[in-house]
């Protein structure tokens, strides 16, 4: 991919109204993230309303990790009206193998078909029905052995599927990419991870989900990049990251995106 800051330029030119239903933990950090890319949050989990924003959002993301009935049935609703509209959005399946609550509501939300699936590789294997070592909300397995999960994954949904680690892995089924692009401190602050699965869904409104997928992973870990040499430890790095996503510009993307054919 010879041009990611295409899409960088286009996500921010139309700076997108993001739906997110996201998790207690990550909201706050989230709305900056987004705000820092060049998107338009929203955090709307009400399931009174969650149906309809997302009728008027350009894009949505959903994160199951504090998930709660009531919330699960806002996502739903939301992912419902999202695939009715043609409006992109993206599943973040956090702990997805955790628990039976959490495999249940994996299943109907991969079956109202997402745009992306955006998770680590114990969450990718549990979602696609393959035996997980996950511990919580954290991989119990590296990215490699998700790969062929998430081929067949993006084969049976339609979904590019990401998976994110030291090295990110997208594939559509057919192509995949590999982005190394990323900092050993980013896994040390809470809600990166929930908070990429918006960039994701930012960069895909209007735009086509593999290359846009792509752009935003290496958008993102090299927002890392800059901001690890920046910082002294995770205190100085977050507020680091959010400069490190405002100040970088397509040129800059482009340049240092580390993307390669898997």
């Amino acid at each position: 991919m010879e041009d990611p800051g295409q899409y960088l330029a286009m996500m921010r030119q139309t700076a997108p109204l993001v739906h997110n239903i996201t998790n207690y933990v990550a909201m706050n950090v989230m709305a900056n993230v987004l705000l820092a890319a060049g998107a338009s949050p929203a955090m709307i989990h009400a399931r009174e309303e969650a149906a309809e924003f997302a009728g008027i959002a350009q894009a949505l993301s959903v994160n199951i990790g504090t998930v709660s009935p009531p919330w699960a049935e806002a996502m739903e609703a939301a992912a419902t009206v999202a695939g009715e509209k043609d409006v992109p959005w993206v599943l973040d399946p956090v702990a997805v193998g955790a628990t039976g609550y959490r495999r249940a509501l994996g299943a109907r939300l991969l079956a109202l078909r997402p745009t992306v699936i955006r998770g680590n590789a114990s969450e990718i294997l549990a979602l696609a029905g393959a035996v997980s070592a996950g511990k919580g909300v954290d991989a119990g397995e590296s990215v490699e052995t998700a790969e062929n999960a998430a081929r067949a994954l993006a084969r049976h949904g339609g979904a590019v599927v990401a998976v994110t680690g030291a090295v990110d892995f997208v594939t559509d089924g057919t192509r995949a990419v590999r982005i190394a692009n990323g900092d050993a401190m980013m896994p040390r602050v809470t809600a990166l991870g929930c908070s990429l699965t918006g960039v994701v869904a930012a960069f895909a409104a209007g735009q086509s989900p593999f290359e846009a997928t792509v752009a935003a992973l290496a958008y993102y870990g090299l927002a890392g990049e800059r901001a690890g040499a920046a910082s002294e430890g995770p205190g100085t790095f977050q507020p680091a990251f959010l400069d490190a996503l405002h100040a970088i510009d397509p040129a800059a993307l482009n340049a240092g995106a580390r993307i390669e054919l898997a």
